[in-house]
């Protein structure tokens, strides 16, 4: 069973040296051998933590001992492939996960944002474009987890719930509870598209608006990652998602947020 650990971390600084500042760790999960070596050395190079896992078995061995900050995630793993892993991953963890897709995947990239991946790359990739997908995602995620941008001051939206559909976004806990209370689950993409709307109800949003306003990754005009998201979106919130009610497509436009007037 094949796992590495990069020790790196653990090591005290050379005599004389200044201290490494802490460091995130990225999990690559990938067959093939040359791939994680590539992305070991790059990424490394530029401060990260990398541990390894050729399989999903190794996956779960590694996270037995080290939890990190965001997963790349091959799709075309032999046995449990990607798609299968990231499921797991999605129900067991809250970490950002990057898929990575065969050149013109189409079909993989969508079913990659369909099960919760934050974001994809595609083979072959270029090790700058990868790094930038792998920040913007950390930087999602920190927005996220720190509200009040981490200076320990209240922040304004705190106390602020807002309603959408049968279900309450909950912008101080950054969570999304149903009429009974219960949590439903969001990735961060999930939970920017919602305060977006929330921010802007009763107001078309087209889906470069979405994008530049989640600040999500560079995009082409035949991208349907909004589309698939707003879909899983409607699944959570809506009471008939194939009537939605609260966030509705303007056809020609894009999406609105309508909220209850009750």
């Amino acid at each position: 069973m094949d796992t590495y650990w990069n020790p790196s971390r653990h090591n005290p600084s050379p005599a004389g040296s200044e201290p490494v500042p802490d460091t995130e760790r990225v999990l690559v999960v990938d067959d093939e051998p040359e791939i994680r070596s590539m992305l070991q050395e790059y990424l490394s190079a530029h401060r990260f933590e990398v541990l390894e896992a050729s399989s999903g078995e190794s996956m779960r061995a590694v996270l037995e001992y080290a939890v990190p900050d965001v997963v790349l995630l091959d799709v075309g793993l032999p046995g449990e492939d990607g798609l299968t892993l990231a499921r797991y991953l999605r129900e067991h963890y809250d970490l950002p996960i990057i898929m990575v897709t065969a050149a013109g995947e189409v079909v993989d990239r969508i079913v990659g944002l369909e099960v919760g991946a934050d974001d994809y790359v595609s083979k072959p990739f270029d090790l700058r474009e990868l790094l930038a997908r792998v920040k913007s995602v950390l930087r999602r995620y920190h927005r996220q987890s720190k509200p009040n941008g981490g200076n320990g001051a209240p922040a304004p939206e705190a106390a602020a719930r807002i309603r959408f559909g049968r279900c309450a976004l909950d912008l101080g806990a950054h969570q999304l509870y149903d009429g009974e209370g219960n949590e439903i689950p969001l990735t961060r993409m999930e939970y920017d598209l919602l305060k977006v709307f929330a921010e802007r109800p009763n107001r078309v949003l087209s889906r470069d608006q979405l994008l530049n306003l989640t600040q999500n990754r560079d995009w082409d005009p035949y991208d349907r990652s909004i589309d698939i998201r707003i879909a899983r979106l409607r699944r959570k919130v809506e009471a008939d998602p194939n009537n939605p009610r609260t966030i509705k497509t303007v056809r020609g436009y894009g999406y609105m947020y309508v909220p209850d007037r009750d």
